[in-house]
Formats: structure tokens, sequence, C-alpha cells
């Protein structure tokens, strides 16, 4: 699902088609996570059919909307609850992101588990997600960003050409290397 760019969060909201038996039936709400309102939709029906003894053509689709992040300024930690489906069995997992949104840890989790599991997108079940905090955190990868004297050095620059300036040295060629160490 990566594929179509990054993932986004829908809520969508369905139910079963009136009749005249039941003029008002219950509606359904689920939050999605998709690249695209389609796709959303599709999910919507996956997962109502799995739950509920309803489908697309006996159901409608009263509402989808996408989910915006009032804060996205800040890097926060996420820990997504997810099921997917290997050639092996089915199994359950735990895992933790460092982004400025939970869209992009879930794209993050999409990317990773292609990665390491060999995992496709429509095995992946998000079961559930919620913001962690740096001393609730179970990963050691995540663990080292949440201290709080964090530093990222940046050890070996090359400076680069920017508009109008020339970038290592006058001429285009030269015969001495650069230097990357700055102090």
């Amino acid at each position: 699902m990566t594929v179509a760019g990054v993932m986004r969060q829908y809520q969508v909201v369905g139910r079963k088609a009136a009749t005249d038996d039941h003029p008002n039936p219950e509606a359904y709400r689920m939050v999605i996570f998709a690249p695209n309102p389609v796709i959303a939709k599709s999910k919507f029906w996956y997962y109502l059919h799995q739950f509920r003894k309803m489908k697309k053509t006996t159901g409608e689709i009263l509402d989808c909307v996408e989910i915006t992040e009032k804060n996205c300024r800040t890097v926060k930690n996420y820990g997504i609850w997810l099921r997917y489906s290997s050639r092996s069995g089915t199994h359950n997992m735990y895992r933790e992101f460092r982004d400025v949104k939970l869209t992009g840890a879930v794209s993050q989790l999409y990317d990773e588990m292609a990665g390491r599991h060999r995992c496709r997108p429509r095995s992946i079940q998000i079961i559930r997600t919620a913001t962690v905090g740096a001393k609730d955190l179970k990963r050691t990868n995540g663990m080292q960003f949440a201290k709080a004297g964090v530093k990222f050095p940046l050890p070996h620059r090359v400076s680069s050409a920017k508009r109008g300036q020339r970038a290592l040295s006058d001429s285009t060629y030269t015969t001495v290397r650069p230097t990357t160490f700055f102090g």
C-alpha cells in the first residue's frame, strides 16, 4: 500500500442499507490507514464483513473523512500493535517508531515489515496505535533517542556548492582531496 505514497488516516462510517423492517440500522465507525479514500472504503468493508454479516452490496458508506494531526512539529514515539500473516501462519506483533505524525510511523511500519518479514501490505492488520512516553519504551532503538542529552553530531561534512558560490575550490577539478573534518 505504501507504493502509492504515504499512508493516511481515515475515519469511515457505514451501515447496513435501510429496509422496511429496519429503517434506521446501526452505524459502524472505523479508523483505517490507507493511501487514499478508495482503499480505505475497501478495507472498511473487508473488516466489517469479518465482524458482522454485512458487505458492500448490502450496505452503504455514510462518511469517509481524513484525520489529520494537530501537532506535527515535535517528534513522538508511537507504539503499534498489529497482526500479520506470514508463510507459516498468523503472528501478533508490537513495534515502536519515532516520527512527527502517526501516519509517518505507519508508513515506516509497512516499509519495515516488507523489508524484515517480506510481508505484503494486504496481510497486515493494525490493531491499535498509541503515543508512548519515553519511560514506557520497550525497544532499545527508540530508547537511545529518548535520552535527555542526546546529540546528533555532524562529523564529516563536505561543503557543497550553493547558488552563486563555488564548491570546494575556484576550479572545477582539483588535485587536493576535500577536508571533511571541521573540529
